[in-house]
């Protein structure tokens, strides 16, 4: 891909990084990211995807913005209540840069469609708040063998890892969080959460996706980060792969 002179201006400071370079930008504007929900992770992850110049950012969401969602989700604004969050989404990334095609789709995603979903992605981002469909896009990110970047927040904390689990070395999700039962389900709603630290935690998250398109720096795969906002501490630790862990045995075994 040749980068026009707009290209060269708009992304001078990622082309000046030898980490980077003319050509990590130009495999960054032909990526294509899928993104599980744009609430507090997925808005400052989309909004720094769009702007580092990922070519194709699919936003699986199918909910609506709401009043109570502004006080973290930075894409949206007042004018954009009551709008599906997906195509409010689209608006913002066409504001902001219109090298990139946002695709919004307004859908949950679940065990039985997750696969055509993120069929098509390089690198899949989860930021959704939801047990459930977490554990179907992990599972489906294993078996596609697609880089799976995945962020939560509590009320103070948060955490990021990238799984590749098919690799013989590497965990999934699945060896860090076991069965569903051993993860109470929480949201935001009941347990309330600082607003900056989804923004923190989201800029992280887009952060581990551009090192996957671009590789740089240390291989966050099998690494758990871990922030403590009220004791203001970031701790990372080695993941692990579960010998027992039933999702790695198919994937090891596939073809």
């Amino acid at each position: 891909m040749t980068l026009t002179d707009a290209q060269l201006d708009r992304y001078a400071r990622h082309i000046v990084l030898k980490e980077i370079g003319g050509a990590g930008q130009a495999r960054l504007l032909s990526a294509d990211v899928a993104v599980i929900g744009a609430g507090g992770i997925g808005s400052p992850a989309i909004l720094y995807l769009a702007a580092a110049g990922v070519g194709t950012i699919r936003v699986i969401d199918d909910d609506a913005v709401a009043l109570s969602n502004l006080q973290r989700q930075i894409l949206f604004g007042a004018a954009d209540i009551g709008a599906p969050k997906a195509e409010a989404a689209m608006a913002a990334v066409a504001r902001l840069n219109p090298d990139v095609k946002l695709i919004p789709i307004n859908a949950r995603i679940d065990a039985d469609n997750a696969a055509i979903m993120l069929r098509d992605a390089d690198v899949i981002l989860d930021g959704c708040d939801n047990f459930d469909t977490r554990l179907a896009v992990a599972d489906s990110a294993q078996r596609l063998r697609i880089p799976l970047v995945s962020a939560a927040v509590g009320p103070f904390e948060g955490q990021i890892a990238t799984y590749r689990g098919w690799e013989a070395d590497k965990p999934c999700y699945r060896c860090l969080v076991g069965a569903p039962q051993d993860a109470p389900e929480r949201n935001c709603a009941e347990t309330g959460v600082i607003g900056a630290l989804t923004g923190a935690m989201g800029s992280l998250a887009a952060l581990e996706v551009i090192r996957a398109l671009v590789p740089f720096g240390t291989d966050m795969a099998g690494r758990l980060l871990i922030a403590d906002l009220l004791s203001m501490r970031f701790r990372t630790l080695d993941v692990p792969k579960d010998s027992a862990c039933p999702a790695c045995a198919v994937a090891l075994c596939a073809p």
